[in-house]
């Protein structure tokens, strides 16, 4: 697929400080039209020392965005690797220091993610009229395995390849003394879940644990590594545009998809906060509309306004009455 991006759309010149002369690493860069190529473009742009476009098998589409982000005189590199490999992983390590300068990633944004081709968990398979019940058992067999598989993909690449991500340049910036900045891209589906994706749902959930388990693991070193988590909503991509005329997939959300320009500028304007203002942090882009209702082909509204909400999980524990009643002692 050739690069089909509004390259100019990317140019936020309000908020170039969020990146200036940062050495930036983004996993699942390189799909054309894609979330992670939104994030490479809005980094390198506006100012970034380096890109490194990360893909694993989109190798056609990353070379022909970091050709782009070249032209541009961005200094951007191609990173091939399974996140869900750990050796694949490990050995980018010295390839990536050595495009950097000798130094590792100050930005790093963990966006690798799949998601399910959908399926009702919990559900079967309906009968189908005259079929054998042997044969429909080796039907509901196979769907049951085919959704798992997608399911456990999915929770690799998410969950596995974030957490792996972390260890490793999280752990390189403290062997370097190098403050880090690491961004996790999660889901407004991990607070709010809809049908049919629930690996997809469990993984962004987890994700939005990993900047608490991250600061308790570094101990005296947590202040030299500092994350957030974004919690997006639906956003225009080769994944969800097949959704984008039907109201009753992204509409309990927000009244039109977003383009990855628009979620990317309200990224960069969250990114351009004090580190203080984001660190640990979980925020989630709201999509409001306003302007009343326009002409557009689609019948959308005029326009829309983006508005990070700050979200908190409040645990709230209370002992349960008959077993603090009765608890169960032991000498």
């Amino acid at each position: 697929m050739a690069y089909t991006a509004p390259t100019d759309s990317f140019r936020f010149d309000g908020f170039r400080t969020a990146v200036t002369g940062k050495r930036v690493l983004i996993t699942g860069a390189g799909k054309d039209g894609g979330i992670g190529q939104a994030f490479a473009l809005s980094t390198g742009l506006n100012g970034a020392e380096s890109v490194g476009v990360h893909f694993h098998r989109s190798y056609e589409d990353g070379f022909d965005l970091i050709a782009q982000l070249r032209d541009e005189g961005v200094h951007a590199f191609p990173v091939q690797a399974d996140v869900t490999n750990l050796r694949d992983l490990w050995a980018i390590r010295s390839y990536v220091i050595d495009q950097m300068g000798g130094l590792p990633p100050n930005l790093i944004i963990c966006n690798s993610g799949l998601t399910e081709s959908g399926y009702n968990l919990g559900r079967t398979l309906r009968q189908v009229e005259g079929e054998s019940s042997s044969l429909r058992r080796a039907r509901v067999r196979q769907h049951f395995i085919d959704n798992l598989e997608q399911s456990r993909l999915v929770l690799d690449t998410k969950v596995d390849g974030f957490l792996a991500s972390t260890h490793l340049w999280a752990g390189e910036a403290v062997y370097a003394g190098e403050p880090a900045q690491i961004v996790y891209v999660s889901s407004r589906q991990a607070v709010d879940p809809g049908p049919a994706v629930p690996g997809y749902a469990l993984s962004n959930w987890a994700v939005l644990q990993l900047p608490k388990v991250l600061k308790v693991n570094l101990g005296r070193s947590a202040d030299l590594v500092s994350c957030f988590t974004l919690l997006l909503p639906f956003v225009r991509t080769g994944m969800t545009n097949e959704y984008a005329g039907n109201e009753r997939v992204y509409g309990r959300w927000q009244p039109r998809m977003l383009e990855p320009c628009e979620m990317a500028e309200a990224f960069m304007a969250l990114l351009a906060r004090p580190i203080d203002e984001t660190d640990g942090g979980m925020f989630e882009l709201m999509v409001n509309s306003v302007g009343g209702t326009g002409d557009a082909e689609d019948g959308g509204p005029a326009g829309v306004e983006l508005v990070w909400h700050q979200l908190s999980l409040n645990l709230d524990e209370q002992p349960v009455g008959w077993s603090a009643e009765e608890p169960l002692q032991f000498s």
